[in-house]
This record gives C-alpha cells, sequence and structure tokens, in this order.
C-alpha cells in the first residue's frame, strides 16, 4: 500500500469512528507487529513514517539485567530470541529494548486477517475511550433518549448512536415506558468496561428535577434566580428551594410561570409529579417552616446538638403537616438537612410537661430538695445545677419561698453536684473515647444525652445514637458494635 493510500484509509477510519488518526495509526503498527512475532516467533516493532507512510520493521529484544533467572509477564523464561542480558546490549539499560532492521513482511490472508481483527480491537478500544471520555464530562447533563428495549424493568436507550441504560430503580415508579418513547434523562454516570462504555441514566434523581427547571426558567440559567436543593418522591411529589440575587424578583413566581405554565412543564416531563417551590432563607428554622408548606406552622423548637427540630401545628393542620405516608415531612426533612418531628399543639404542651417533669426531678435529686422547691426554681429560670451555683445570691433570696440561709445551702449543694459530675464526666469521656470511632464531640453528646458508659453505648440502637448527635449512619453502626463487642455480647 503506498503512503497516499493509507492516509486516506486512516482518515476514513478516523471519521467514522471519531478517533484521532494517531490512535488509527499506532493500532495499525500494533496489528503488523503481532502479525510479524507470530510468522518469525520473534519479538517486533513496527513504526510507519507520518510523513512518507513508509513501513519500518524491527526485530527487537527486551534488555535484562545480568545474571538474573528471567521470567516474562507471560511465564516465559530467559529466550535468547527474545531476551538480551544488560552485558550483551551496548550499554542500553535493563528494561529498554535492543532493536535491529529487518525487512518488512508481505502478509498473506492469514496475516492480513489477524492485522485486521488487531485493528477492530484497537480501534473498538478507541472509540469506547473517546465515549467514556466525552459522556465522563456530560454525567449532571439532561438528555434526551429513545427508548430501544425493555428488560425485567430496565429501558436499554439510544442517546444518538451511543446506548445507555436506565436501572429499574432509576425509572418513575407506575409511569408507562413502550418501545420508541422519547423521553428525558439524567446522566448519573459512566463507567468503561471490557464490553464497551456503560451509561447509566436516571429519571428519579433530584438532580434532573434540578437540571429541568434549568432548562425551563431563563432566570435560573442566567444566574439571577438560585437553586438552593431539591428531594424527590418521584412520581408524587418534589420540593425545590430557590433563592433571587435581586430582592426585587419573586423566585418563587418566576419558577411557577405565567398561569403555571414552567412548573407545569417540568411537571408532565416528571410524569405528572407535583413540584411545591419554596422560598430558601439562611435561618434554618425560618427555612424549615417554609420547607413545611402548604402546612401552617404554629411554632418551632431547634436542637442544634441532635439537628433536629420540633414542627408544632394546629391540629387540623397535622394531617397536612404530614402528608399522605408521611411524605410532605420526609421531603422538607430531605430538603433542609433536619430531623424534623410534626406533633400538634397539645402533643407539645404534653411533651413540656414531661420534660419540665424529668428536669425538676433531677434538680431536686442534685440540690436534695423536695419536687415544689424545684418546680419554683424551674419556674424562674433556673434550671438546672450550673444555673443555681453561677446564679447572684440575691436574685435567688429575691424568690418569695426562699431566704437567704436557703440559698445558701442550695448553692454550696449545687457547687457541689458540679464537682460530682465534673469528675463523672472525666471519667466517662475517658472510657467512652477508649472506643474506637468515639471523638472527643461524640463523646460529649453521648454524656450530655445521659450515656456515660460503655454498655450504655452498647445498648443504644442506631436511631437513638443518631437523635443524641447526628454523625454518619455507617460510623454510627460501627460505634455500637465496637462497643457491643467491648462488652463481651458475642462472646
Amino acid at each position: 500500500m503506498e503512503g497516499k493510500e493509507l492516509f486516506v484509509m486512516v482518515e476514513a477510519i478516523s471519521n467514522e469512528k471519531n478517533i484521532s488518526q494517531e490512535d488509527v495509526l499506532e493500532s495499525l503498527e500494533e496489528a503488523l507487529a503481532v502479525a510479524t512475532k507470530r510468522r518469525n516467533n520473534i519479538d517486533a516493532y513496527v513504526e510507519i513514517d507520518r510523513q512518507s507512510g513508509d513501513f519500518n520493521t524491527f526485530r527487537q529484544w527486551l534488555v535484562i539485567a545480568d545474571g538474573e533467572e528471567f521470567v516474562d509477564d507471560d511465564g516465559t523464561e530467559f529466550d535468547p530470541e527474545l531476551h538480551i542480558y544488560a552485558k550483551d546490549s551496548a550499554g542500553l539499560a535493563v528494561n529498554d529494548f535492543k532493536r535491529e532492521p529487518m525487512p518488512t513482511e508481505e502478509f498473506g490472508r492469514i496475516a492480513a486477517q489477524i492485522v485486521k481483527q488487531v485493528i477492530i480491537q484497537k480501534v473498538r478500544e478507541a472509540e469506547r475511550e473517546v465515549i467514556v471520555e466525552d459522556y465522563t464530562q456530560r454525567v449532571g447533563e439532561v438528555v434526551m433518549v429513545t427508548v430501544k428495549r425493555l428488560d425485567r424493568g430496565n429501558a436499554y436507550v439510544d442517546m444518538g448512536g451511543t446506548d445507555g441504560m436506565i436501572a429499574k430503580f432509576d425509572l418513575i415508579p407506575n409511569e408507562s415506558i413502550r418501545k420508541n418513547d422519547r423521553l428525558r434523562a439524567y446522566i448519573k454516570e459512566v463507567k468503561s468496561t471490557p464490553r464497551g462504555a456503560q451509561i447509566f441514566l436516571s429519571r428519579t434523581a433530584p438532580e434532573m428535577m434540578i437540571e429541568l427547571f434549568t432548562m425551563e426558567v431563563p432566570e435560573i440559567s442566567e444566574g439571577v434566580i438560585e437553586i438552593m436543593g431539591g428531594s424527590r418522591d418521584p412520581g408524587l411529589r418534589s420540593k425545590l428551594a430557590v433563592k433571587a440575587k435581586d430582592k426585587r424578583l419573586d423566585p418563587i413566581g418566576s419558577c411557577i410561570g405565567m398561569r403555571g405554565a414552567r412548573v407545569q412543564a417540568v411537571s408532565n416531563e416528571l410524569n405528572g409529579e407535583r413540584v411545591d417551590v419554596i422560598l430558601w432563607n439562611e435561618d434554618p428554622a425560618q427555612y424549615v417552616i417554609n420547607a413545611m408548606a402548604p402546612a401552617e406552622v404554629a411554632s418551632i423548637v431547634v436542637d442544634e446538638n441532635r439537628n433536629s427540630m420540633d414542627i408544632i401545628v394546629e391540629e387540623e393542620q397535622l394531617a397536612l403537616a404530614i402528608g399522605r405516608g408521611g411524605q410532605n415531612i420526609k421531603l422538607a426533612s430531605k430538603l433542609t438537612g433536619w430531623k424534623l418531628n410534626v406533633m400538634s399543639v397539645a402533643e407539645s404542651q404534653d411533651k413540656q410537661v414531661q420534660e419540665n417533669q424529668k428536669m425538676s426531678d433531677k434538680l431536686a435529686e442534685q440540690l436534695s430538695v423536695d419536687a415544689e422547691v424545684a418546680g419554683v426554681l424551674i419556674e424562674e429560670g433556673f434550671d438546672s445545677i450550673d444555673a443555681v451555683a453561677d446564679a447572684d445570691a440575691k436574685a435567688l433570696e429575691g424568690i418569695e419561698e426562699f431566704d437567704a440561709k436557703m440559698v445558701v445551702e442550695m448553692q454550696e449543694r449545687a457547687a457541689d453536684a458540679q464537682l460530682v459530675q465534673a469528675f463523672d464526666a472525666a471519667d466517662s469521656f475517658e472510657v467512652l473515647t477508649a472506643v474506637e470511632g468515639v471523638d472527643d464531640d461524640l463523646a460529649n453528646a453521648l454524656i450530655k444525652g445521659g450515656v456515660a458508659t460503655v454498655d450504655g453505648l452498647a445498648e443504644l440502637s442506631i436511631d437513638e445514637l443518631l437523635d443524641i448527635r447526628n454523625v454518619d449512619k455507617e460510623l454510627a453502626s460501627a460505634v455500637i458494635m465496637t462497643a457491643r463487642e467491648n462488652e463481651g455480647w458475642f462472646k
């Protein structure tokens, strides 16, 4: 083959397979080297001149260390036809190749078939790498696909010359999909496998809803409105949090559109999924109140240590706040990142009474006073031994039921209780931090939560530990299992 013909062929393959001409030439060089090796039982190297198209063939030997009992990766021992010791290589380094020119082979039918097979294989590999690289850069995009076939609940789709798959759990539940249907999907992941590039898509990811709004609402794509988060119950309901960079702009109205046109377009693409657009707020409590829409929140109690909030609503709002199957509260929790507990006003009052009772009993025990005295202290805002010990004596004497002598005794008892508590906390801290996975912050949170021993930690469930401190679920599981092992549960 003349140089001109070679480059025409290389260009044609490059254009057809969308890979570089250099990759095609390298594949051809490797294919010719493989054919030469098989025909002559030697190691060979082929080089194609990038200017003239001439083929240059070299016989080569791998340079190995002197005196080495050599075995290559294929299990082949030292062979003078394939290997050469460093002392005989004219100064070449170990693992280099000594090369000598040899005539380029005129290949027959079988050798030509080998060349063809190697070229096809290398071109496929290069083509796969191009696809993987291209779609890896496009992860996070929403693309239009055509359904080619359905198998075991999975949808195999055509992405415009490239195949992709939407797994059963990435399809919207109860959505009717048939062969040749055109729909949008979110590029979730790209993998390179021996069988080719595998592209995984999703129609249930919250990111897909976010991307659809970005496509549908010009203010978002222009950066005037910012999407702060999204959560979905695919096919049923979702929530989207937005904020405007320009205070004069209504971000919710912009996302909903004239007569709901914009939000309806997104909903239609998601098989009728209802979308609640809510206003983001930098204050976590107000953000949660907004996220609970359409339910109206009466009040809210924030527990930052446990990363949780109690949402108090009127009795008639309770069902709306929870939603069907807990849907509304779950979506609000996912959106805001807070653990949310919904209760009625009456339930909140009962809970407060119970907590006050526990607080009163504990304070009465620590100060060696009766429940009535402890109750008066709590009503006046002195709800802990720290508050009593650190209080101004005159402030305590100002309480109608108390006199100076009583105040002195209570503050002395509070100081003694502080000292005992400090010693106990130090011992508990040392014991708990000895458990693998328990750091200083978690140990302090456990002690505040009433868990002062390894045995107490071992008795916790994962949810109970997460209520005490919001940590990674896998870490919570590992810490509890370690505590149980330390306590001899598995012996």
